[in-house]
C-alpha cells in the first residue's frame, strides 16, 4: 500500500487553558471529539464560510497539535492569531521540529514504538505517523524496507483518482467546505458556533451547493488541463464550471480530472446498464479557446474506479 512523506506540512502547537475553547470556535469539526489515536480533519472559514485552511487536529497531553498544506504557512499562523484576543493561548509554529508519515493500510506497521493514529487523508483507512524531525531519515529507512514511498509525481496521480482536493487547486478562499466535499469528514453539524458556521448550516438545510467538485474523464482521449472552462455542447455553449486538476491515469489508462460544475449539470445519474454518470460537456482553454482543440468529457463520481468511461 502507498506510504507518503509528508514532512513538509506545516505544523502548529496551540497550549494554554482555553486551547479547548479557543479552537473549537475556530473549526468546522468538533474538537471535543479528538483524542490521542486520531488525526481529525477540520476546515477553517471566514464569516462567509469560504475557506482559509483544511487541518488536521492531533490531540496530545497538553495541547493540540495541527498540520496544514504548506502553501499555508505564511498565512495560518496570522489567521488564527487574530482572534486570540485575551484568550490564554499560545500558538507556536513546530513545522521544523517533526516529521509526519501517512500510511494508506488497514493496520500500521513498524516502527511500534511510535505513536499511529488513524486518519483519511486520501479518502481510505489510513495512519499518520509522528516523530522527531532528527528521527527522520531513520524512520523512512524503516517504514521503507516494508512500503513504497510515492513520489510527488505519483502522490498527485493518487490523490486525483482519489478525488482528494488540494489547497491552491481545488481549495481556496472562493470555495465552500461542502461544494468540495469535505463535509463528511471535517464537518460536524451538531457543534458548538465557530466562525462561518451560519453559513454552512444554512447550505445544510437548503440541501443544495451553487457547484460541486466532480471527477471528470476525457472522453476522446484529448489533454486536460487545469483552469480549462466547462461549457455545455452545442451551438449556445454556456460556461458551467472549470478544471482545477488534471492528469494522465496510469491505472485507468485515460485522461482525468478534477473539476468544479456547477448545479444542475453535476448530478450523477444510474442508467439501466448500471453505471453510474452524469452531463457530458465540453472542456475549453480559458485563455483563448478559439486557438486550442475542445476535450470531451464526462462528469463521473470521485473516486475514480477502473470502469468509468
Amino acid at each position: 500500500m502507498p506510504l507518503f512523506d509528508l514532512s513538509d506540512r506545516i505544523k502548529l502547537r496551540l497550549r494554554g487553558n482555553d486551547r479547548l475553547r479557543f479552537l473549537s470556535g475556530q473549526v468546522t469539526n468538533d474538537v471535543r471529539k479528538a483524542n490521542a489515536n486520531l488525526s481529525m480533519a477540520a476546515c477553517v472559514l471566514n464569516a462567509k464560510g469560504r475557506l482559509e485552511a483544511l487541518v488536521y487536529i492531533n490531540l496530545e497531553s497538553d495541547a493540540f497539535l495541527l498540520d496544514a498544506e504548506p502553501e499555508l504557512k505564511a498565512t495560518l499562523q496570522p489567521r488564527f492569531e487574530r482572534y486570540l484576543i485575551a484568550a490564554d493561548v499560545v500558538i507556536e509554529d513546530v513545522s521544523d521540529e517533526l516529521a509526519l508519515f501517512h500510511l494508506v493500510r488497514e493496520t500500521p506497521v513498524l516502527p511500534n514504538d511510535y505513536k499511529w493514529r488513524r486518519s483519511k487523508r486520501f479518502g481510505l483507512a489510513g495512519w499518520d505517523l509522528f516523530a522527531a524531525a532528527a528521527e527522520h531519515e531513520r524512520i523512512r529507512q524503516i517504514l521503507g524496507a516494508e512500503e513504497v514511498f510515492l513520489d510527488a509525481e505519483s502522490t498527485e496521480q493518487f490523490r486525483i483518482e482519489q478525488g482528494i482536493p488540494r489547497w491552491g487547486r481545488e481549495l481556496t478562499n472562493e470555495i465552500i467546505p461542502i461544494e468540495a466535499n469535505l463535509e463528511a469528514e471535517a464537518i460536524d453539524y451538531t457543534k458548538g458556533c465557530y466562525i462561518g458556521q451560519e453559513v454552512i448550516s444554512r447550505m445544510k438545510m437548503s440541501g443544495q451547493t451553487n457547484k460541486r467538485l466532480c471527477g471528470l474523464i476525457s472522453l476522446h482521449d484529448a489533454p486536460l488541463a487545469g483552469g480549462m472552462r466547462l461549457t455545455t455542447i452545442g451551438e449556445e455553449s454556456k460556461e458551467v464550471g472549470w478544471i482545477t486538476s488534471a492528469i494522465r491515469s496510469r491505472r485507468l489508462e485515460k485522461k482525468i480530472a478534477l473539476g468544479f460544475v456547477k448545479r444542475g449539470y453535476n448530478s450523477i445519474c444510474s442508467l439501466e446498464s448500471g453505471e453510474r454518470r452524469g452531463a457530458d460537456l465540453d472542456a475549453l482553454a480559458r485563455e483563448n479557446p478559439f486557438s486550442s482543440p475542445r476535450a470531451r468529457v464526462r462528469v463521473v463520481p470521485v473516486p475514480f474506479v477502473c470502469d468509468q468511461d
